[in-house]
């Protein structure tokens, strides 16, 4: 498939010194042409202002690299719920902590932020799913960039909304600006809230039916430590888990899949990244059974 346009990274870290400069050489250290990052912690709201983050010496080795900047994915903290409504206050939190971020992501020059949809936390999936949707409207009512916001497919923990392709669905038509939304769709959440993972195509053709492939904007490829409809949510190295490299191989190349990216979250081993050695993997469609254990 040498026409392919396989855009693939994984999430890297930002810290002083260099932080966004740091960032995009450490992508580059694994050989990727696009990568995902947090603005701050991904645990609380604090954020160091953006002047600081060395953003333009980023986006100048960016350029030089020839990394495709639209291709870049920012991801929002986890602290944000604006699936609940029970507590107003912590819901005018949520409205205007992601409302910061989409701010930041463009300030980065990036195009898509990640947002897990959140927990209804006992108010029922109805009542979470309007709740959201009133957070996402009270942020874009107010936005002037274009970032869009990708809602992530979850493994359903607890009382976790976003767990079918429905109710992403169902959020994005309640919100009065569908325009600006998309879907993030995470390899190791999918499998672990029920669908069969391995069933490539099925899943292709049953989300172009329920919400449209058209809305798809970031694939998260992640193995997973727990078999199909475990809803635990604990990701594993490519070709460790439940899924297997044979079946992510077909994630990352599938034709339908052409050109959107592709984001590694799996976990460090050995205190290691692993990043570029699974996508070296990928990339070569040829996995090297033990690979954890050898140089790398």
């Amino acid at each position: 498939m040498s026409d392919y346009k396989l855009y693939i990274g994984s999430h890297v870290s930002m810290n002083s010194p260099e932080f966004y400069l740091g960032s995009v050489k450490e992508a580059l250290s694994y050989d990727e042409n696009t990568f995902m990052f947090y603005t701050g912690a991904p645990q609380n709201s604090y954020r160091k202002p953006l002047s600081e983050l060395k953003i333009q010496e980023g986006r100048e080795l960016i350029k030089q690299s020839g990394i495709d900047e639209s291709k870049l994915i920012v991801h929002a903290p986890y602290i944000i719920n604006g699936a609940n409504k029970s507590r107003e206050d912590l819901f005018d939190l949520s409205v205007k902590i992601i409302s910061s971020e989409v701010a930041r992501t463009a300030g980065f020059g990036a195009k898509t932020i990640v947002l897990h949809p959140g927990a209804h936390v006992s108010q029922g999936f109805e009542a979470g799913i309007a709740s959201l949707a009133e957070c996402l409207d009270a942020v874009l009512s107010n936005d002037k960039s274009d970032v869009k916001i990708a809602l992530e497919t979850m493994a359903g923990k607890g009382t976790e909304i976003g767990i079918t392709f429905e109710q992403i669905r169902a959020i994005i038509d309640q919100c009065h600006y569908p325009e600006r939304l998309g879907v993030c769709l995470d390899t190791c959440h999918i499998s672990d809230a029920g669908y069969d993972i391995h069933d490539v195509d099925g899943i292709l053709k049953e989300f172009d039916r329920v919400i449209g492939l058209d809305k798809l904007l970031v694939v998260h490829i992640n193995d997973s430590k727990n078999p199909r409809g475990a809803h635990k949510d604990r990701h594993e190295n490519i070709g460790y888990g439940f899924i297997g490299f044979d079946t992510i191989k077909k994630w990352v190349w599938h034709p339908l899949l052409d050109g959107i990216p592709k984001i590694l979250e799996t976990p460090y081993f050995n205190e290691k990244p692993p990043y570029k050695q699974e996508i070296k993997m990928l990339r070569d469609g040829h996995y090297i059974e033990g690979w954890r254990d050898k140089e790398f």
